[in-house]
This record gives C-alpha cells, structure tokens and sequence, in this order.
C-alpha cells in the first residue's frame, strides 16, 4: 500500500502531559466563558441550571477527543463507532447525563488508544470542573429554579385579569409558554414557566389560586422533572 495511504491510519507523535493538562485547562476557561455568553444573552426563565455546566463539560471532553484522535482517521471511524453503540431508551432528562455519557466513552477510547494520560488527566479536569460547578451552584442560591404553573380555569374567565394579582405577589417573574382549550371547549389550559420570589411558597401559591372562583385546577412542576 502506498505510503500517502497508510499515513492517516499511523499513530502521531505522542503528545507531552503538560501539554495535554494545559489544553484542558484552556478548555474549561473558554468552556467557561461559552456558558457565561449563553446565560448573558439568554431570557432568565428559559436558562437551565444545568445547560451552562454541560457547555463547560463538552468543551472540556472535546478537548479530549481531539488528543485522543490527533491525526489517526482509524481513531475518528472508531470513535463513531463507540458513539454509535450509546443509545437511549428512555428521554435524558438531564443534559449532564448526556455530558457523562461522552465522558465514559473518551476515557475508555484514550485508555485503549494507549493515552493514559489523556484519561488521567481529563478525569482529573473534567471531576474539578464538574465539583467546583456543584459548590458554585449550592452557593450562589441567586437563581431560583423554573417552574411550570399549569392552570385550568373556565373558558369565560381571563387568566390575567383572575389571577394576576396572586400571581405578581407569589412569583418573581412569568412568562407564558402555552394557551389551548380543554374538556371539550368548555375550559382554558394555560402554561406559565415561572420562578418563584425568594420569599415565596409553592404551597402558598397553589393554596391560593385553588381558592379562586373559576380555577378548576392548579399544578406546579420544577421543569426539568415533568411527568410523562
């Protein structure tokens, strides 16, 4: 086989450890200020807790694949291959499991590619990262978790007008994700994605729409937990 045919399939030059540590590193500081860009330019209630971590560990585990594959194509058709065999069945309610699931798999193609290195490194990175968001999430306690409100009122009421002002008092922000009619015609199904004052109380908050006349049903779900 000729030698220009065989070149993308030979391993390249094996990459310093320092090396491969400050790649990383400099993974999770641009990681770092992708997640900062996307909560910056973001509306509040839609910006998960988790998405902006999953920003970080994929930039991080990106990074690794990269040294893992260099300039080996038998390594890139292997790696999808290895991706191939990760699949689903059920809906990933957390984008951090997706993240972790990437996570498995370049460690064991860096582990089997003989780059321990890359996996012992990027154990180390990627598990600080992942630590330091969880502290930094615990702490900060500045941003509420989103909640869905579902409400059911009668088709004559106007939601806004009924419940505005309980709603005002109770909820830091709202915003309104969908409006349908239900049972037939006769009632309003309306969604809010919300998050509650700092003061606030869920139980407060479903007690009193339940006791206004026209309100048929009050649900509130943290999203990110919503049942099938």
């Amino acid at each position: 086989m000729p030698d220009f045919l065989k070149a993308p399939f030979v391993n390249g030059p094996t990459v310093a450890p320092l090396e491969v540590l400050f790649r990383l590193l400099a993974a999770l500081v641009f990681g770092g200020l992708v997640a900062w860009i996307y909560r910056r330019t973001r509306k509040i209630t839609e910006v998960t807790t988790s998405f902006p971590k999953t920003l970080v560990l994929l930039s991080i585990l990106i990074a690794m694949v990269t040294q893992v594959i260099g300039d080996n194509v038998a390594r890139a058709f292997s790696l999808v291959g290895a991706l191939s065999i990760v699949r689903f069945r059920t809906v990933v309610r957390d984008t951090q499991d997706t993240a972790y699931v990437i996570f498995a798999v370049v460690v064991g193609m860096a582990v089997g590619a003989n780059d321990p290195w890359v996996a012992v490194i990027g154990i180390v990175v990627v598990g600080a990262a992942a630590y330091m968001m969880m502290v930094v999430a615990g702490v900060l306690t500045g941003s509420p978790p989103v909640f869905l409100l579902n409400l059911r009122v009668g088709l004559g009421y106007d939601p806004e007008k009924l419940l505005g002002m309980i709603l005002d008092a109770h909820l830091q922000e709202r915003e309104l994700v969908s409006i349908g009619t239900a049972r037939q015609g006769i009632s309003l199904d309306v969604i809010y994605q919300t998050r509650l004052r700092p003061d606030g109380s869920a139980d407060e908050l479903v007690r009193a729409l339940n006791r206004v006349e026209g309100v048929q049903s009050v649900q509130l779900q943290r999203r990110g937990f919503e049942q099938d």
